[in-house]
């Protein structure tokens, strides 16, 4: 992925935006995986499950997360544990990439594209998974608890034009992507 940005895409988004120079082409510059494990709050092992397989697909050692304030309705508490991250740079972020694109997406089912209304406004692109037996590390025999999961490309596209330009050259299949001239 990392030798396509270099060779197919920053040279398509110089010829199409007209950049000055190669620095001012936008690169992704993280990617972030996160759960929030709800079942947390009343057993353990749900989190060291999450953690295990969040392992398993980002190749990196997870961080937990922790709960900003008390919310008795679902009993957790203030500094207790409620879910993952990990925040993936360089060559590992490009072999997620890949596989996220190449493996998991294409095993989704009744899949018809991802939103291509989920920007932020700033060029950062935030998708959903609903459950993490989509990737070919995890096998679904041994699953547990379906564990849903979040994925947030952090860019440095300056609008979300850009940045979905970007990834539509890295190969992410938006939804009505046909309309999009790229």
């Amino acid at each position: 992925m990392k030798e396509l940005y270099r060779s197919k895409v920053a040279p398509k988004m110089m010829e199409q935006s007209k950049y000055s120079n190669n620095m001012a082409v936008p690169r992704i510059e993280k990617v972030v995986v996160s759960m929030g494990v709800g079942k947390a709050a009343q057993e353990k092992k749900f989190l060291e499950l999450a953690k295990k397989d969040l392992m398993m697909i980002t190749g990196q050692a997870p961080v937990f997360c922790k709960a900003k304030k008390s919310v008795s309705n679902f009993k957790v508490r203030q500094g207790q544990a409620t879910g993952l991250k990990v925040t993936l740079r360089g060559d590992r972020m490009y072999e997620f990439i890949d596989r996220l694109i190449s493996l998991a997406i294409p095993r989704i089912r009744d899949f018809r594209g991802v939103s291509p209304g989920s920007f932020d406004g700033r060029g950062n692109y935030s998708m959903g998974l609903t459950e993490q037996g989509v990737f070919p590390e995890i096998n679904p025999a041994k699953l547990e608890a379906q564990q849903g999961m979040n994925i947030t490309f952090v860019t440095t596209a300056r609008t979300d034009e850009e940045a979905r330009k970007l990834l539509a050259l890295f190969g992410m299949p938006f939804r009505d992507a046909a309309k999009i001239n790229y």
